[in-house]
């Protein structure tokens, strides 16, 4: 879809307000609940970032990628991370054919959307392989550099639990995630919903809301969106604070963290304002549509000290005490 098809931007805004709409309704005829993290796995999307599920399992996470990947009508590719995958189970490899020549074979990860799953669970080296993957959106074999499709989507999953033959992501990689969004129980009512739905013999018929040229064009849409500077200093501020033994730093982040966010931080807070105020029906980003995102991107980007784990302070109790 092209620009053509809307006469001006606020017009393709509006559109896209009411395509959200129709994803989300979509997607919940099979998801049950989980609101916020279906509206900021799209705004993530439409942003042009990553997202790092944090859950137990058995929360329907692979369920709600293939869901998105439906209902956007994109490619779709599950990558199961063991201790034994290699770099080229995920890129691809190449062969001899039968003219003796090398040809390359695409992995799994040339697809618009990928489950990266128990991202944790695998050496650094196959970690790397995938997160170079994410930020350069090609991959290298043999001096060859083979392009990745586009849109391109990765939703990474780590079990809290187990942390027993795992290898944590390292912080400069996990800052190639724009959100870390941490996935709960279901309410009561809610399980019962689940319950009911999947242990019947109905199963639902989803319809494509979107297709990846709308989303590109609302991609370079969310981009252009004007931003307040006012809005801007705040991000830029907020992320400042975070910093521990600096000129800004709040005195939470002094006495409770050791490191703080990087600039990559301000940059997701202001892209997935802007996302958040397009879905939600505004020309411009204010400060409650970077208060809206401020969670799931900093979460992951401040490492606590041991005071704060001795106390009980969380991540997000130091957030909240910092907006």
């Amino acid at each position: 879809m092209t620009n053509n098809t809307y006469k001006s931007d606020v017009e393709a805004l509006e559109a896209l307000v009411k395509k959200y709409q129709n994803l989300k309704n979509e997607i919940s005829q099979v998801i049950v609940g989980q609101e916020d993290i279906v509206k900021n796995s799209l705004i993530s999307i439409f942003s042009q970032g990553h997202v790092l599920l944090v859950g137990v399992p058995g929360l329907a996470k692979t369920l709600l990628v293939n869901t998105i990947s439906d209902v956007l009508g994109l490619s779709y590719n599950r990558i199961q991370f063991t201790p034994d995958l290699m770099p080229s189970d995920i890129i691809g490899t190449e062969i001899l054919d039968e003219n003796r020549k090398f040809k390359f074979i695409n992995g799994p990860i040339f697809a618009n959307i990928i489950l990266a799953d128990e991202i944790n669970r695998t050496p650094p080296k196959t970690q790397a392989a995938l997160l170079e993957a994410m930020q350069e959106k090609s991959v290298t074999v043999s001096g060859n550099t083979y392009k990745l499709g586009t849109p391109f989507f990765v939703m990474a999953t780590q079990n809290p639990i187990e942390q027993e033959g795992t290898y944590p992501l390292p912080e400069a990689q996990l800052d190639r995630f724009m959100f870390n969004l941490i996935l709960d129980y279901p309410e009561m009512n809610e399980e019962l919903e689940i319950i009911k739905r999947t242990t019947g013999e109905t199963s639902t018929k989803l319809s494509t809301a979107m297709d990846s040229e709308e989303i590109l064009f609302f991609q370079n849409l969310i981009r252009k969106i004007p931003v307040a500077y006012n809005v801007m200093e705040y991000a830029v501020n907020l992320v400042s604070k975070t910093r521990p033994n600096t000129k800004h730093a709040h005195p939470w982040a002094n006495d409770f963290l050791n490191w703080g966010a990087g600039p990559r931080a301000s940059q997701y807070l202001v892209i997935g304002a802007k996302a958040h105020a397009a879905i939600s029906g505004k020309f411009s980003p204010d400060i409650e549509d970077i208060k809206a995102v401020v969670h799931p991107v900093l979460r992951h980007r401040i490492i606590r000290n041991y005071k704060a784990e001795a106390e009980g302070v969380s991540i997000d109790d130091i957030i909240t005490e910092m907006i």
